[in-house]
């Protein structure tokens, strides 16, 4: 263990790093602990964590709060098909077979076999579909909705809470995550991104914007 810092690279364990003060249903929360579909994971101030529940992996920034919808009756608990980011920063990546549905509080998000990074407040949602097909829509305003296909965070996007019908959906910058973090959550799941760059220095979108 570094000061501060717990980490776990046993597959059988659910969390490969925790930093600072993390909570899971409300409960503070070590390497021990497991995290499963149904579950809360909180984090506070200066806090991360980033973990794997069946082939879904993810990382919880600071302030952040997400809960894990429980998994369908005729699937097990390691499943996640929906999830919903009440407040914070998440960045999320899951594997092919089955879609899975996202929430943030004015947004809804489609995906299948996707790499997705986003940040929720009351008033809009930041969405960076970083590879893979997603569908993206405004809950308030049923007029705004965008399917995104992206090979390399192509189209960045914010949604937000009150807009005039049709124009909840607007163009937005690269921010905040970068691939080797998609990389490293990949990885602790078996797959690798599906994208390539000289010594994998490349840490911010191809395009300009």
């Amino acid at each position: 263990h570094v000061t501060g810092v717990q980490t776990c690279a046993l597959p059988i364990w659910s969390i490969y790093r925790l930093t600072g003060t993390v909570k899971v249903n409300g409960i503070v929360a070590s390497t021990e602990t497991r995290i499963f579909a149904g579950d809360t994971v909180e984090t506070g101030k200066g806090s991360e964590i980033v973990f794997v529940v069946g082939g879904t992996s993810m990382i919880l920034r600071e302030n952040s709060h997400v809960k894990l919808d429980p998994a369908p009756k005729d699937m097990p608990s390691s499943i996640i098909t929906s999830l919903r980011l009440l407040t914070g920063k998440l960045l999320s990546v899951h594997g092919k077979g089955r879609p899975v549905k996202m929430e943030t509080l004015v947004a809804t998000i489609g995906i299948r076999g996707t790499g997705v990074y986003m940040e929720s407040d009351p008033e809009q949602s930041y969405i960076c579909t970083c590879y893979g097909v997603t569908d993206i829509g405004a809950i308030n305003d049923k007029e705004s909705s965008e399917t995104v296909s992206a090979t390399h965070h192509d189209r960045p996007l914010y949604i937000l809470g009150k807009a005039p019908s049709g124009a909840s959906i607007r163009r937005a910058p690269f921010i905040n995550h970068t691939d080797q973090e998609l990389m490293l959550i990949e990885t602790l799941v078996g797959r690798t991104a599906p994208f390539a760059f000289p010594g994998n220095q490349y840490s911010a979108p191809r395009r300009e914007y």
